[in-house]
């Protein structure tokens, strides 16, 4: 699609319902999120030893199958269109929601969190369709816009999730969150217009990455980016597991703490919504490269003091500056992709970088959970700040383009 069919589809229209199904989206991933672990000790007579072994398995083994079937969707995305891969997402996530709240035993929830990260791609598509529509000149306020959607979702997931859970019951919790995916697949499908041009596939294209490459004109650049998401990501799920933990160190083990993480978990999704449009316009207008590289250098120095702090106070400002260098950092990442990527390989590209974006979730929990009960929690801070700096060092050196946009 060349720029002015860009300007002639309904990109707009297109942005405010799939802004709506990826907040659908967004609450339906994270609603279940507070419980998981308490659902997977009423699935049997475990110590605790044993459920935080079985937890750890269940949030993985998503993050880990998504990894691997993210480019394979994306490649069939580019011949047979994003709309259609975001209602096989959606609905095929509902399945394996629904049956999630049938399981008898731990190893079936394992099995069912396996085939939902199979069924996976439901805003990596979103991106994809926004960004193979809207004209370049506009898709970084789209892309940042769009990344407010499931962050607003995600934000209010665990609040609606935790509510529902107390209220009525895990189980059910399930087949409400199976319920929202499918309200987000069928809004989708009658609402999204999309005009699609199936990508021909190429005699002798090699297959994978190595294939999808050959396709950029700068695929070094592309490399480097995809690194990129799966470190951005990394330090951030590495934050996860500790920072309740860190903020009850803080408070003594005094004193609500459990409301005081709540909220300071919830601040950077708030800076995020308030950030990442504005942001994206600014790269729009002046480059997204200085964008990215502001980013980088904004999380180094807030991230770092995190790791000495002594007041919870200090500690919420600083998570709060967190979601503005995230709404700098993910949506200029996607944008740079759409901006450098052909028409032929828009899906494809979104998907590898979902796929390094859940490596990097899978990895930052295990080396946030490693750092934090080997060192102190305060370790996990620092070490995201470090290598945060030698990624930013690693965009520096290896792509200078991006501080000469």
């Amino acid at each position: 699609m060349d720029e002015e069919q860009r300007e002639k589809s309904p990109w707009r229209r297109n942005l405010s319902v799939l802004w709506g199904c990826t907040f659908i989206a967004g609450v339906a991933f994270s609603e279940i999120t507070p419980f998981m672990s308490l659902f997977v000790a009423e699935l049997g007579h475990f110590s605790k030893a044993e459920v935080s072994f079985y937890s750890g398995l269940v949030f993985a083994a998503t993050f880990l199958v998504t990894a691997i079937v993210s480019p394979l969707w994306g490649a069939l995305a580019d011949r047979k269109g994003r709309k259609i891969m975001l209602i096989r997402a959606s609905v095929g996530m509902a399945a394996a929601m629904f049956l999630m709240g049938l399981v008898t035993n731990v190893w079936q929830l394992i099995a069912l969190r396996a085939l939902q990260g199979l069924f996976s791609g439901f805003i990596s598509n979103a991106q994809a369709l926004i960004a193979s529509q809207t004209p370049r000149s506009h898709a970084g306020k789209a892309l940042g816009t769009l990344v407010t959607g499931s962050t607003s979702g995600m934000l209010m997931g665990p609040v609606i999730g935790g509510l529902l859970a107390q209220f009525m019951s895990i189980r059910v919790t399930f087949f409400i969150t199976a319920t929202l995916l499918l309200i987000a697949g069928l809004a989708s499908g009658l609402f999204v217009k999309e005009y699609f041009v199936p990508v021909a596939k190429t005699k002798g294209a090699k297959p994978g990455l190595k294939g999808l490459l050959s396709q950029f004109a700068n695929p070094k650049l592309i490399i480097v980016l995809l690194v990129s998401t799966m470190i951005v990501q990394l330090g951030n799920a590495s934050i996860s597991p500790i920072v309740s933990l860190y903020i009850k160190e803080l408070m003594h083990n005094a004193g609500p703490y459990a409301l005081v993480a709540g909220i300071i978990a919830a601040l950077p999704g708030l800076s995020n919504i308030l950030a990442a449009p504005r942001l994206g316009d600014y790269g729009d207008k002046h480059g997204s490269g200085k964008v990215l590289i502001a980013g980088y250098l904004f999380a180094v120095i807030m991230y770092f003091p995190q790791g000495f702090v002594t007041s919870v106070v200090v500690l919420g400002v600083l998570r709060f500056a967190i979601g503005i260098s995230d709404g700098a950092l993910f949506p200029t990442i996607q944008t740079l992709l759409t901006k450098n990527s052909p028409a032929s390989a828009t899906s494809a590209i979104f998907s590898w970088n979902q796929s390094f974006q859940a490596l990097g979730n899978m990895f930052g929990g295990l080396v946030g959970g490693f750092l934090g009960g080997l060192f102190n929690y305060n370790v996990v801070f620092i070490s995201t700040a470090a290598l945060l700096l030698l990624n930013f060092i690693l965009l520096w050196f290896t792509e200078p383009s991006l501080r000469q946009e």
